[in-house]
């Protein structure tokens, strides 16, 4: 007796991130902390100050290095003066009066912040690219019958892969063969697994629970999901808003206007006066380091860099810094409602047949050919459907396969844009679509199911009529269920003053009972694209900051509209991608909740990192000029106030 021997795959796991002992800055700012600690310890021992000095000077030289050789590239080749610079030469100035040691502390310190910078910085840009880790390496390709082992970046569109349980898909595709529960984690931000079959979707870095699964490839690595969420994330962090491009202008003017005020005190004093030159240019040394607005510069991009790895982690992608603060700032949401507050999946809930003979100009209305039922109704209305893409359409088909319903034979299928669907079916034309198809442009009265029409869509149900020219055969209602988090949603965004409007093309009986099972503040229903494009204008115009919230594609001008658009489970759709400012990849409505906070807390942590920032540069100003701090005083006061910031600013990183 045989057996076999399975092996799984391990399962893989967020790589750690870099190491800070790596970082050339880091190891730089260590040397430099090092010479100094060593030349202040022999200045204890009798050793000649030549040793100590030259300690010094080296100290000063590395921890300098970076930070000097910015402030010369920005000064010649930008012809910027900035932060840099302003330490540049408060260091120089320092070690030229004899001050080696205070000159040689201030480079570590503020290289330790420098250093501290950039590794923040490279850690949370890391957390992104982490993601791609997470795709595999290689890929196992069945081509010309046989399995091949090749590098990820060679699968082609239409190459079918093998996924074993623990791995994890290399690009985007579809389940050809199998079935198996796949944690998406990376993609939508949702930890429990979602079962997969044949015709499923599966994307780039989820990672496969159970089952194996063979995926014909539908994106190139290069343009998979996780690849796209990269870019976009990157490009997003160059996207500075709108406080980030008011600190960096604010810095043009601050950092050339400080070295102007530090000349001032260190000349004007001893030329009018005839106090001490070494005293004053020592107090313009120290108000130079005092002034540098070093905090206040980067609490801005430290905590917006935070942010948008964070929601990128959480399947929240947010195009750049002007939108986290767009998001903070909503007071109005504006909610499509199929496929956004309801499930977008509609369901047949009643199926009702007319009356033959009641309906009809003339009332001459022929007998129905077909035996009067639900079953024959449903047969009609499945066999024009199946020719349908729409919503409805594939709901009907799938009733009645539900039931076990043989849908009739139908030719010359016609779509009605924004009516319905005709075909011949028995030799006759045979029309299924919306009471508006029948009454304006078919003619058809609604006599005997009006009383039917108007409960159902005072139920919330969008109804379906189906009928030839001259009767009404019967009504299918559909409804599109309402998502089980709508309600919890819409109570939270009450909960902060955000009042809520619905925009639908659904008919307005069907929209209002929508609105008031959710508690919807205001409902425009029947909208065309434009038409949702004019009440987003309005809502900004009456409300101000308004929210769209769609699906990305049929939404996208109103999407466009507002002041910012929020597509919702757009994995893999380019489009919606695309268009949105916000895309929440999960199909899940509580993560724009979840982004509404974000925005907030980000507005709440850099307005304490401002404020800080602020206090410290006053206080140490004032202590500068009255020659109350010395210049190590000063550094270390900022170099404090730097580290406070960056921390608060990482809190994002939690949120």
């Amino acid at each position: 007796m045989g057996t076999t021997r399975t092996t799984e795959t391990p399962r893989r796991e967020m790589p750690s991130p870099p190491s800070p002992w790596r970082n050339p800055k880091v190891l730089t700012s260590l040397a430099a902390g090092f010479l100094l600690l060593v030349g202040w310890l022999l200045s204890f021992t009798g050793t000649p100050y030549a040793t100590g000095a030259g300690l010094y000077v080296a100290s000063l030289l590395l921890g300098g290095y970076y930070f000097g050789r910015e402030a010369l590239e920005e000064l010649v080749f930008e012809r910027e003066i900035g932060i840099e610079l302003l330490m540049t030469v408060a260091a120089v100035v320092a070690a030229l009066m004899g001050q080696l040691a205070e000159g040689a502390m201030l480079a570590f310190l503020y290289s330790i912040s420098e250093a501290a910078e950039g590794y923040t910085e490279q850690k949370t840009r890391s957390a992104i690219k982490a993601l791609m880790d997470l795709a595999p390496k290689t890929a196992l390709v069945r081509r010309d019958g046989r399995e091949v082992e090749i590098p990820a970046e060679e699968v082609a569109v239409g190459d079918v892969f093998i996924v074993k349980p623990g791995g994890s898909m290399p690009t985007d595709g579809r389940v050809v063969a199998g079935r198996s529960s796949v944690n998406e984690a990376p993609v939508t931000g949702e930890s429990v697994p979602v079962e997969k079959e044949e015709g499923a979707q599966v994307y780039a870095g989820s990672i496969n629970e159970t089952g194996a699964l063979e995926v014909e490839a539908t994106k190139a690595f290069a343009d998979n999901t996780i690849s796209r969420i990269i870019q976009m994330v990157e490009e997003a962090q160059e996207r500075k808003g709108k406080s980030h491009r008011f600190i960096e202008r604010f810095g043009r003017w601050y950092s050339p206007s400080v070295l102007a005020l530090g000349v001032a005190i260190a000349l004007l004093p001893p030329l009018f006066f005839g106090v001490a030159w070494s005293d004053w240019v020592l107090r313009a040394t120290v108000f130079i380091v005092a002034a540098a607005p070093c905090a206040l510069v980067i609490s801005i991009p430290i905590t917006l860099v935070a942010t948008l790895g964070r929601a990128a982690r959480q399947g929240v992608l947010i195009k750049g810094g002007v939108y986290v603060e767009e998001l903070a700032k909503v007071k109005t949401v504006a909610l499509d409602k199929t496929g956004t507050l309801t499930r977008g999946e509609p369901e047949v809930t009643d199926v009702i047949v007319a009356r033959a003979g009641e309906d009809g100009p003339g009332a001459k209305a022929e007998k129905i050919s077909l035996e009067a039922t639900e079953q024959a109704l449903v047969a009609q209305a499945a066999g024009i459907e199946r020719w349908s893409e729409h919503p409805l359409a594939r709901a009907i088909v799938r009733h009645a396969e539900g039931r076990g319903i043989t849908p009739s034979e139908a030719e010359a299928f016609e779509s009605l844009t924004g009516a319905g669907a005709s075909a011949q079916v028995d030799g006759r034309a045979v029309y299924v679509g919306s009471p508006s198809l029948f009454t304006d442009r078919l003619d058809v009265r609604l006599d005997s199911v009006e009383a039917d029409v108007a409960r159902l869509q005072n139920d919330g149900k969008t109804v379906v009529v189906v009928g030839t020219e001259k009767e009404v055969h019967g009504l299918i209602a559909i409804r599109d269920n309402v998502r089980a988090s709508a309600p919890k949603v819409i109570e939270a965004l009450h909960a902060r003053g955000v009042r809520v409007a619905m925009l639908t093309g659904d008919n307005r009986r069907t929209a209002e009972a929508i609105a008031r099972e959710l508690d919807i503040d205001e409902v425009y229903a029947e909208l065309k694209p434009d038409e949702k494009v004019a009440q987003v204008r309005r809502l900004d115009e009456r409300y101000g900051h308004v929210a769209m919230v769609g699906d990305g594609v049929n939404d996208a001008p109103a999407l466009a509209e507002a002041t910012v658009g929020i597509a919702m489970g757009a994995a893999g759709t380019d489009v919606a991608m695309e268009t949105a400012d916000v895309v929440l990849m999960a199909d899940d409505l509580d993560k724009f909740v979840y982004a509404l906070e974000l925005g907030q807390k980000n507005r709440r942590v850099v307005r304490q990192n401002l404020a800080l920032s602020a206090l410290v540069i006053g206080v140490l100003v004032v202590g500068a000029v009255t020659g109350s701090f010395t210049l190590p005083i000063a550094v270390i006061g900022h170099e404090i106030s730097e580290f406070v910031v960056v921390g608060s600013g990482l809190r994002m990183l939690r949120a």
